[in-house]
């Protein structure tokens, strides 16, 4: 089957019985055996993506970022990135639609692209995600220690080096968590993860009507530049572009959704729903949290407000007890934010030795019979997400370096779809299924605002700005150049070693592969 070529039409009156048959008949198509348990309901689909988004994780985690770079009016990059990353959505939605498969940017490149596409998309969003799992692993620093000083491990937190070195025992040890329950199976993570993201959507609305009580000033606020254009080449728009980061970081993941799609109860209605609906939530309900945070917190030009974000306004205006309370339920989002990544880089790492195309595919591809989910890349991808953090163990810019890195390598990967999907749609050989979400004409030109949006973000992420990347001490070339140089190696390096070696061995495992004949 190519992309070029339709589903049958569904009966609108088909049930889940049926509906679930058709999409294990969608999955034998693409050549593999189902052998996932379909366990996961629409809100479990619906909790993966909104708690890999994660709306406090991100809101709490950079929003001192944004309002350094930017200032207050730093707010305007949340709709500008809500409505590039609605255009990635909603071809996503078309492809969730057709293909509710595990490893869902990989399969989809693959299918749009061709093999060689969809290996480096494939690794791409895979390195991508196990520097995302650090990254978010890294906001307990951000947030526990100011709930109590009894979790600043290292030192009292004075230094940044110090704060750096804390961040990675902590995150490894929520790390050390998500392994555990991945392992144990997709029912576990489930169950924590809905309840986590019940926890999480409650708490932020109790947080945008408590915020709302403490007005200060009114929503003009966000037109306050700070001053910030002084010294950019760009004025305010250049430091606008850096401030957009602490946006960026929040809004993606929302594929999530579809990358459970063999594990889902009829994925291909859900997941197109699931993605949107977790997309849109978290743009409305972050958007009204940093909003009602500039109107309600009482001296803008605080010092703590530079250095601990949103955490000093919730504490500072609501109070110790109830401040501590939010907090907590921020931890609980960065929790669960973590187990979604780990769970999503867990299928993508599945779905890729399942083709043969990681070394020891067979085994990393095993079904674990008991836990219905593969184990030995929930420790892999634990392990190097660990690693990642030791390394960086003495870097005080820890928080926006890896957090950069990991934004810019998953636009890429997006992009590896979206792309070769507007290929598609000139040539006309893209064909959504039918019964299910379709942009209909509008198809191609929200394609081609996709592809336009990935790849400005991804140069404007990517730009070797000393504020991102070499804020403290002295100033190095490869400290400003760590993204493009990390991720250059990482795309060359894999994709070399693809070509000659992988490459070679690449075909749908036995094991996996679905039957043939009668």
């Amino acid at each position: 089957m190519t992309a070029a070529e339709p589903t049958e039409p569904e009966s609108p009156r088909q049930g889940p019985r049926q509906d679930t048959a058709h999409d294990d008949d969608s999955l034998t198509e693409l050549g593999y055996r189902p052998e996932l348990k379909r366990t996961l309901g629409n809100f479990h689909t619906f909790a993966a993506g909104i708690s890999y988004i994660s709306i406090l994780t991100g809101t709490f985690q950079l929003f001192y970022f944004g309002v350094t770079h930017g200032g207050p009016a730093y707010w305007w990059s949340w709709p500008m990135v809500f409505l590039g990353q609605l255009m990635v959505a909603l071809c996503f939605c078309e492809l969730a639609g057709r293909y509710p498969v595990a490893g869902s940017v990989y399969n989809w490149s693959k299918l749009l692209g061709g093999p060689h596409v969809g290996w480096l998309g494939g690794w791409m969003m895979m390195t991508a995600s196990m520097v995302s799992l650090a990254a978010v692993a890294l906001a307990y620093q951000i947030t526990l220690p100011q709930i109590s000083a009894w979790f600043q491990f290292i030192g009292d937190g004075g230094s940044g080096t110090e704060r750096a070195a804390n961040a990675v025992v902590l995150g490894s040890i929520l790390v050390l968590f998500t392994t555990l329950v991945n392992g144990f199976g997709v029912k576990l993570m489930a169950r924590i993860n809905s309840a986590g993201v019940a926890i999480e959507l409650v708490a932020a609305i109790v947080l945008i009507l408590l915020l709302a009580a403490h007005f200060t000033r009114g929503p003009s606020v966000v037109l306050d530049t700070f001053g910030r254009s002084e010294g950019q080449h760009l004025g305010y728009f250049g430091a606008f572009l850096t401030a957009s980061l602490a946006s960026a970081y929040v809004m993606y993941g929302f594929d999530t959704a579809s990358s459970l799609g063999e594990e889902s109860v009829n994925p291909g209605r859900n997941a197109p729903r699931a993605i949107l609906r977790a997309l849109v939530a978290s743009f409305l309900i972050g958007g009204f949290i940093l909003l009602f945070a500039l109107m309600a917190v009482e001296n803008l030009h605080a010092k703590q407000l530079a250095e601990d974000g949103l955490q000093y306004v919730v504490l500072s205006t609501l109070g110790h007890t109830m401040g501590e309370i939010m907090l907590w339920c921020v931890v609980v989002a960065i929790t669960v934010c973590a187990l979604a990544v780990h769970t999503a880089s867990i299928r993508l790492m599945f779905a890729m030795a399942r083709d043969n195309n990681l070394p020891g595919g067979s085994r990393l591809a095993h079904v674990h019979p008991r836990f219905q989910t593969p184990v030995l890349p929930a420790v892999l991808i634990g392990l190097v997400a660990v690693g990642i953090l030791v390394i960086n163990i003495n870097q005080p810019q820890i928080f926006s370096v890896v957090t950069s890195i990991a934004i810019i390598m998953i636009y890429l990967a997006y992009l590896l779809v979206t792309l070769p999907m507007l290929v598609r749609r000139l040539r006309g050989r893209w064909q959504p299924a039918e019964g299910r979400f379709s942009l209909g004409r509008f198809g191609t030109p929200v394609n081609a605002l996709a592809v336009l949006w990935g790849i400005a973000m991804s140069v404007n992420l990517a730009w070797p700005r000393a504020e991102v990347y070499n804020a403290t001490g002295p100033q190095h070339w490869y400290l400003r150049w760590g993204a493009v140089l990390f991720i250059g190696v990482v795309a060359l390096g894999g994709f070399t070693y693809y070509w000659f070696v992988q490459r070679k061995h690449t075909g749908v495992l036995a094991e996996h592969a679905a039957p043939t004949g009668p």
